[in-house]
Order: structure tokens, then C-alpha cells, then sequence
């Protein structure tokens, strides 16, 4: 079970879906009878019955309980929830904040499936209108096109030097010795700081048999041993831009390990990593965030060495200054980042040090969660691929108002009029064909002025209709420079089965041949493809053509044009990729 109630005393045990636990204890409440009542309803929210993945939301449910006991025992309550009445919950809530309102509600309703004591009245009102709503918060903003390059180009730049700086360490190690037999020198002390580790001046001068107070050694200990030991400025950076690169959410980034990497080849990356929300995911990785990995693996191979055990697996290791003690005699101590306000003080030194810059000329705030947000953002408009959400852990709604709905205007403007042009595509597909049979064209001729009106053309425009100069394959065209399926005054392009959908197409008896010329092609396509496949590229034509145009005209005039078809590709404009035939038969 996601989410155990125990007695004695009471208490709740959760289970989430990244392997955390944790337990609440609901004892000590005004009413213990009440809070063992409401806490049945804690396990119908718990994942994957619920919503609940994390230990903070867990905690925030817990609160709900224990404030909405305390009151509901204030107004009087007694004889648990089968007494509750609704004038009771929403005086409670209207003395309480939006967001206990709507965790109660949810534990309420929980509570309510999971036992039915809950009074039927009373489960209408907890589901009914809202007494007080919490806000929607404001959708996390990607960074600018601008700011997006400058922040991409800062963060290469310190991978970049990072590497340089790592490297010429290295290899000035391979030329060294101890420093207390050869001297001081940049080649000994990087190849002290290799064996010894991540020193401090102090340290280094205790080793190397030379004063504490040398500047020239303090200065090139430090230079040296944040080449070979990556710091947290170091680590910051890589992991923002393998953030930028790949796309995974923030949390699942800083928890990784090296038992999350899967290598399958040389080139191809699979990672293993917790969503706190979801549980387990995992991602094949791009070929610049495996070549990010490969580089952060080899900067990290000194540190890893002389890393304590339980943190050599880590993937994100750094060194970091501490005060010493009889306990940790060393200066410098490897771990990895774990707090929040740590994270940001390393980001805003990376700041500091790039001086990149937002549009508005001030140092630019980095926020990892912005990072996945840009990327996403990138992404959605570097081309759809096939799915309706570009995050699979999102519901079209919530991508809709997180991504969509930050754009700079002339996104939205374009945004804007596609959807105005889908649907505008949507009402002329929906509009009945114009079919005329040989009694409703002799009308026609009759009263022109009055039916060109009707048409929506003019009475010249209507005399070449009727007489075949405006005849395309299927049909003829009320104007075929309207621009509907090309360029606006340009000859329309669309292929001759587009027109059984085109509101300005004209169907009349003389094009009865082509029309089953087309209704034979349809059923060669429909033999050589799978159903899914017609329906996608021929279906609602196939389907206008059998049930709207063809029944209009009489069955004698069907009879006599069935034997003008030949059902060959020869009778219709195709395209060589549109053919039904062999190579060898066209």
C-alpha cells in the first residue's frame, strides 16, 4: 500500500514512488476518534490511487487533517463525520486559507469513497462550488531567444576552460615530483595536489617542507587544485548545461548517480533518474549532453579517487572549504551539493563570473527550472512529433498555459492565426458540396443574375461555371486564385481529390467520369495501404465523394459514366509517388 494507517499511536506510513518513506504521527489532536476517521482517506491520495508523490505534499494532507480537526471539534462537532453537516464545513472554511480548503476537500471526498460515512448532502456540497479558490500561479517564463544563446555561451565558455584548465594541470603532474625533493615549482605542486589530493596552503606547505606565508605557493596550490578538483562554480555549470542539452527535470538531474548511466555503445546514453512527482523515468540522452557526460566523468576521475565511499557513485561531486576540526583535519572536503541555498549561491557566482546578461542589461538570474522550461519551449517549436504533449508527464491543459502561454507577441500572434486558419479550415470542410444536376443547371440559366448571388460570384464568373471554363479535373472553380490550398493569385496547387472538400468547388453531370475515375483510384489506394493509413490521407474525401456528391446525381447518369472509366492511373494527373501501378506498367 502507497500509504498505511497505524493505531497505537496513530499514525500514517508513506510509500512514494522514488523508494522515500515517511511517517506522521496524527495522535494528540482534539479529537483522535476524528483524526483516525479522516486519516482512511490519506491512502485514496497517495500515488498511484492519487496525486500524492513527495513527502511535502504528503505533509501538507497530514496539516489539512489536524487543522481540519481542530475546527470542526470548534464548531461543536462530535460523533465523527457521519454528524458533519455543510453549514459546519463552509463556516470552517471560510475562516481558513484557499490552499486548506482545497486539501480538505480532496481528503474529504477520499474519505468519502473509501468509507460512504461521510452523509450524501454533505458529499454534493464538498463537490459543488468552490468557497474560496486558490490562485493559479503564474507559468515559469523561458528565457528570451537572446538571453537563452548568451546564457548557453557563458556556460560552454566555463566547461570549456574548466577542461583546458584540467588538462594542463594533468599534464604538468606527469612532469613533476614531491616537492620537498625537487623543488617548488607549477609541475610539483600539481603532482603533490594529484597524490595528496585537494589541499589548502597550509596544508601543502606542511607537506612540501616550505613556509605557510609563501605567496607564490598559496597562490598556485589554488589555481592548481581547482583545475585538478572540480568546484562548485565547476559543477554548476555542467550541470546547467547538461540541463539545457537534455532536458530532464531538475530534481531527477541532482540526484543521479553512476548506477543511473547505461551505456549502449560507444555514442548512446540511457540515465535511470527520479521524477519526484512521477517515480522512475528514464531518457536516452542527445549526442551533446553524452559528450557533457564523458567530459564531467574525466574531470571527475581525480575527485572520485579520493572521494569517501559512500560518495564515489555520486555523479555530482565537488570540493568545497570547511572549517577544520580534530574530527575532518583536512581543509577542503569532497561531497555534493545538497541544499537549495547552496545551489543558488553557485549560480549566482556563475553569474558573476560570465556577466551574462538579461534584455534588460542586469545580470540574469539563472533558475533551473527555467532551463527545462526553455527547453521544452525550444522544442515545441522546432517541429511536432506526433505526440499532444511535448512532455509526457504533462496534461495538454498544464502544457498549454506553461509553454504556450509565454510567448513574446509575435509568437502569439502566429500562435493566434493558425488557430483562426484551423479553424476556419474546419467550418469550409464542414459546408455541404455545391452539386448541380441537369434540372438545377437549366435554373441556373434561367434566373443568372439572382442564383450568382446565391453562389457567391458574379454573373460572368457564373456563365463560365456553367459553360466549362473554370473546369479543373473534379469539378469546376468558383476562383481558382482565392489562395485556399496556395499562394493568394498564384493557380491553385491542390491535388484533384482536394476540390470534394473545397467550398468553391462546383460538381455538375459532365464531371461524372472523372468523379468515379477518382472513386476507382481511391479503391486501388485502399488495396495497397493499411485502413489507418487511407483513412488518414484519403478518408473524409473518399467519404464525401460516396456519400454526399455521387448519390446527387441520377442512376442512369452513373450507369453510362462507369463505362467511360477505365480504373487506370492514366485517367487522372497523378504524381509518380502517387501511382497504384508497377514502375514497369506506367
Amino acid at each position: 500500500m502507497p500509504a498505511t494507517v497505524r493505531p497505537d499511536p496513530l499514525r500514517v506510513e508513506f510509500v512514494f514512488p522514488d523508494g522515500q518513506r515517511l511517517t506522521c504521527p496524527l495522535d494528540g489532536t482534539e479529537d483522535d476518534a476524528l483524526a483516525a476517521e479522516l486519516a482512511r482517506g490519506l491512502p485514496g491520495l497517495v500515488h498511484p490511487l492519487g496525486q500524492v508523490a513527495a513527502p511535502r505534499t504528503a505533509k501538507r494532507y497530514v496539516r489539512d487533517l489536524r487543522k481540519l480537526v481542530t475546527g470542526l471539534t470548534a464548531l461543536g462537532l462530535s460523533g465523527g463525520l457521519g454528524a458533519v453537516t455543510s453549514p459546519m464545513l463552509v463556516r470552517h472554511w471560510l475562516a481558513s486559507s484557499p490552499s486548506h480548503v482545497m486539501g480538505s476537500r480532496w481528503l474529504l471526498l477520499s474519505v468519502a469513497d473509501a468509507t460512504g460515512v461521510i452523509p450524501q448532502p454533505v458529499v454534493h456540497s464538498i463537490t459543488g462550488r468552490l468557497v474560496k479558490k486558490v490562485p493559479k500561479s503564474t507559468p515559469i517564463q523561458p528565457y528570451t531567444e537572446g538571453e537563452w544563446q548568451r546564457l548557453l555561451e557563458a556556460l560552454r565558455s566555463v566547461v570549456a576552460q574548466a577542461w583546458s584548465a584540467h588538462r594542463e594541470a594533468r599534464n604538468l603532474a606527469a612532469a613533476g615530483c614531491h616537492p620537498a625533493s625537487g623543488g617548488l615549482s607549477r609541475e610539483n605542486v600539481a603532482w603533490l595536489l594529484v597524490r595528496e589530493g585537494p589541499l589548502s596552503a597550509e596544508e601543502f606547505g606542511m607537506l612540501a617542507g616550505c613556509s605557510p606565508a609563501n605567496k607564490w605557493a598559496a597562490v598556485h596550490v589554488r589555481q592548481l587544485k581547482d583545475a585538478l578538483y572540480p568546484t562548485s562554480i565547476t559543477l554548476a555549470a555542467h550541470r546547467l548545461l547538461f540541463a539545457a542539452y537534455c532536458g530532464i527535470v531538475p530534481d531527477g538531474i541532482a540526484d543521479l548517480g553512476l548506477g543511473d548511466v547505461s551505456w549502449a555503445g560507444e555514442s548512446t546514453v540511457l540515465l535511470d533518474y527520479v521524477k519526484k512527482r512521477r517515480g522512475k523515468e528514464s531518457s536516452t540522452l542527445t549526442d551533446r549532453a553524452v559528450r557533457l557526460l564523458e567530459r564531467w566523468l574525466d574531470l571527475t576521475s581525480l575527485l572520485r579517487v579520493k572521494a569517501p565511499d559512500d560518495l564515489r557513485e555520486e555523479l555530482w561531486l565537488r570540493t568545497r572549504r570547511r572549517r577544520k576540526t580534530s574530527e575532518h583535519p583536512r581543509v577542503f572536503l569532497i561531497d555534493r551539493i545538497e541544499m537549495n541555498s547552496r545551489r543558488q549561491w553557485a549560480q549566482w557566482q556563475l553569474v558573476h563570473l560570465t556577466g551574462v546578461q538579461g534584455d534588460d542589461g542586469n545580470a540574469l538570474p539563472i533558475d533551473s527550472r527555467r532551463v527545462r522550461t526553455t527547453y521544452l519551449n525550444q522544442l515545441s517549436r522546432g517541429g511536432w512529433t506526433g505526440a499532444t504533449t511535448i512532455d509526457p508527464n504533462h496534461t495538454p491543459a498544464v502544457e498549454g498555459d506553461h509553454y504556450l502561454s509565454a510567448l513574446t507577441p509575435a509568437q502569439r500572434e502566429a500562435v493566434e492565426q493558425i488557430v483562426e486558419d484551423g479553424q476556419a479550415d474546419i467550418l469550409r470542410k464542414a459546408e455541404p458540396p455545391t452539386v448541380l444536376t441537369d434540372e438545377e443547371t437549366a435554373r441556373l440559366v434561367a434566373d443568372l443574375p439572382e442564383q450568382a448571388r446565391r453562389l457567391g460570384v458574379a454573373a460572368g464568373a457564373l456563365a463560365e461555371l456553367l459553360g466549362g471554363e473554370r473546369d479543373v479535373f473534379t469539378a469546376s472553380c468558383k476562383d481558382q486564385l482565392a489562395g485556399l490550398h496556395g499562394p493568394k493569385g498564384k493557380p491553385c496547387p491542390a491535388r484533384p481529390w482536394v476540390c470534394l472538400l473545397c467550398p468553391l468547388a462546383l460538381f455538375m453531370p459532365r464531371h461524372v467520369p472523372n468523379l468515379l475515375r477518382l472513386r476507382a483510384f481511391f479503391s486501388r489506394q485502399f488495396r495497397l495501404m493499411t485502413t489507418a493509413e487511407f483513412m488518414a490521407v484519403f478518408g473524409p474525401y473518399a467519404d464525401r465523394l460516396e456519400r454526399e456528391v455521387l448519390p446527387r446525381f441520377p442512376d442512369a447518369l452513373l450507369e453510362t459514366a462507369a463505362g467511360q472509366v477505365a480504373d487506370t492511373d492514366a485517367e487522372i494527373p497523378l504524381r509518380p509517388e502517387e501511382s497504384t501501378e508497377p514502375e514497369e506498367d506506367r
